[in-house]
This record gives structure tokens, C-alpha cells and sequence, in this order.
């Protein structure tokens, strides 16, 4: 009886894990979309992405990559760390 609770509360766990995982990975997609559309960039990859980059001055790649640290900082340290993302 107890084992069969335990795999019982394992696996929703495992189920709301999966759900926290997609959640997010759902989240980082709709940002990076958000990019492609903003900087007006037509081939949807990575390449293309570095074609814009390339084509960028220094304002405007320092503004992106601002961007892109706040949404894909380590969320390991609190607000009040001192490390360096």
C-alpha cells in the first residue's frame, strides 16, 4: 500500500515537472519570436539571427544583448547577489 502512494506522488510530481519545463521552454520561444519580429528578421534561425547582428551598430547590438541577458540570466543567485551573469 505505501509503495503504491509513493509512485502515486512521484509521478504527479514528474507530471507538474514536466509542465513547469514546457511552460517555460513555451516562454522562451514566444521571446525569441518576439526578437525575429521586432529587428525585422525574415530567416527564422539562428543564422539569420547573426546576419542582423552583423548588420547592427554597437547601440543597437548592446540593447539586444541586454535583452537576451535579462531573459536567459541564471535565476541561481537572488536579487542581492553579487554574481555576474
Amino acid at each position: 500500500m505505501k509503495n503504491s502512494v509513493l509512485k502515486g506522488a512521484l509521478g504527479a510530481l514528474a507530471v507538474a515537472g514536466v509542465a513547469v519545463i514546457a511552460k517555460k521552454a513555451i516562454e522562451r520561444k514566444r521571446f525569441v519570436k518576439g526578437i525575429f519580429e521586432e529587428y525585422d528578421i525574415k530567416e527564422k534561425s539562428p543564422f539569420g539571427l547573426a546576419d542582423k547582428i552583423r548588420e547592427m551598430n554597437e547601440e543597437q547590438y548592446q540593447e539586444l544583448k541586454g535583452k537576451f541577458k535579462k531573459e536567459f540570466a541564471s535565476r541561481c543567485c537572488g536579487k542581492n547577489s553579487s554574481c555576474e551573469a
